[in-house]
């Protein structure tokens, strides 16, 4: 959420930024919000007026009372009545119209940093650079379903029974892998300096609110029914909102965390051959970092998120891409993003496997994140997030940079320590 005074004296920006982002229906509510906040302002003038004439009188009722001119104080606390039900009236009146702002300002997208690439959609995504060497081998790579039935690693038919479309029962070795990759990643980043944390998987209405846009929001999240609680698209949900109506000293900034957890999505127009398998589901695991710092330190954090996923990826000897999402593609809370996507052998493409996304002060402003300065003052901070890995989406990318002709699977050096020193998954 934009700082309304900023949008207040940059109307011409805010619009621009809007406009770069192809939402000019949105043009409208720039004026908007200025009309209405001229209207809080004018009401605060006549709030603050009454309430200064409303102490001025009592003093003078006092005054009237000690000189015994009853008759005198009881008109005039009759004057007091009638101003303390306009008071009352133009104080709802304010809320009302703070409540309509803040609304608006909620669907206003932030502005993104002057470093994005202005395209319509994904489809205008622009590669940045290319890690390791993308390879086809001479023999034909199945579908990723198929190298997985092949091991009697997966089986759809019951979960479709049990659950329905978008679920999966996961089976032996590639049950192992998918959990021994989540352990590594969690070493790796670890090993990176960042600290553990599983939080709760279930977030409540105004953390949901606080950290996504209501259109993400209505694609993804999974609503309790009868109570203020919604299942986690992803823990950086609720890692962001541990920090809900914080103040925290400028002195321990950062705050760097790791988190695990199962997430649940709609997945709201999924479709395609690419959605067959467990590519798009409702339900699956992640590995996932976050950060909290200072405005000045954001754009750096950035740039060390996105890479901790490249360096795993490249651990374990898969070809990774980095892609900058234009600003059509943006999140309206992202001033900047950068996809990492894994070679497919099989389609002979890449495809996404991690988002590393800059939120700048949108999120905390929403949250209410502060920070206190050493010299007392107060500021929202920054935050931002990355997947570090998304099992069974980064199991599709492992099967098939590692599937050896015969339909073993290799397991490279780095992850044999959580596979119980396997070298192969056989046939």
């Amino acid at each position: 959420m934009l700082d309304l005074k900023f949008l207040r004296e940059n109307p011409d920006i805010v619009k621009e930024n809007i406009k770069n982002k192809f939402q000019d229906k949105k043009l409208p509510l720039v004026d908007e919000v200025i009309e209405l906040d001229v209207e809080v302002r004018k009401t605060q003038g006549e709030v603050d007026e009454l309430r200064a004439n409303r102490n001025k009188i009592s003093k003078q009722i006092g005054a009237l009372m000690a000189q015994g001119k009853k008759e005198e104080a009881e008109k005039v606390k009759e004057e007091v009545t009638k101003n303390a039900k306009k008071l009352e009236e133009l104080e709802a009146k304010q809320a009302e119209l703070n409540e309509k702002i803040k609304n608006i300002m909620m669907v206003i997208p932030n502005i993104i940093d002057k470093s994005v690439p202005i395209g319509k959609d994904d489809s205008e995504n622009v590669e940045v650079q290319k890690y390791g060497e993308p390879f086809v081998p001479d023999f034909e790579i199945p579908y990723h379903t198929d190298i997985m039935e092949k091991v009697n690693g997966i089986d759809l038919d019951s979960a479709r029974k049990v659950a329905g479309n978008g679920f999966y029962y996961l089976m032996g070795d590639i049950a192992r892998l998918h959990s021994a990759v989540i352990a590594y990643a969690r070493d790796f980043m670890i090993d990176r300096g960042f600290t553990y944390c599983i939080p709760p998987f279930m977030i409540r209405s105004d953390v949901v609110t606080g950290v996504m846009s209501f259109d993400e929001m209505d694609a993804m999240m999974y609503k309790i029914e009868g109570e203020d609680l919604y299942l986690i698209g992803t823990s950086e949900h609720s890692m962001i909102g541990k920090f809900i109506d914080t103040i925290t000293p400028e002195s321990e900034l950062p705050k760097t965390l790791t988190s695990y957890s199962p997430c649940f999505r709609k997945e709201k127009g999924a479709h395609g051959i690419e959605e067959r398998g467990v590519y798009r589901i409702h339900q699956f695991e992640k590995q996932e970092m976050i950060v909290v710092c200072k405005p000045e330190d954001s754009m750096m954090w950035f740039d060390k998120l996105w890479q901790n996923t490249v360096d795993l990826f490249r651990s374990l000897d898969i070809p990774v891409r980095t892609l900058e999402c234009c600003s059509g593609d943006l999140a309206d809370l992202k001033v900047k993003s950068i996809d990492v996507e894994a070679w497919s052998p099989r389609q002979q493409k890449y495809f996404e496997v991690g988002s590393c996304s800059n939120l700048s002060d949108a999120q905390a402003r929403r949250l209410k994140i502060r920070v206190k300065g050493d010299d007392g003052n107060k500021y929202f901070a920054h935050t931002l997030n990355n997947t570090v890995v998304a099992p069974p989406r980064m199991l599709i990318a492992f099967l098939e940079n590692n599937l050896c002709e015969d339909g073993s699977i290799k397991i490279p050096e780095s992850l044999r320590p959580y596979m119980g020193g396997k070298e192969k998954i056989e046939a």
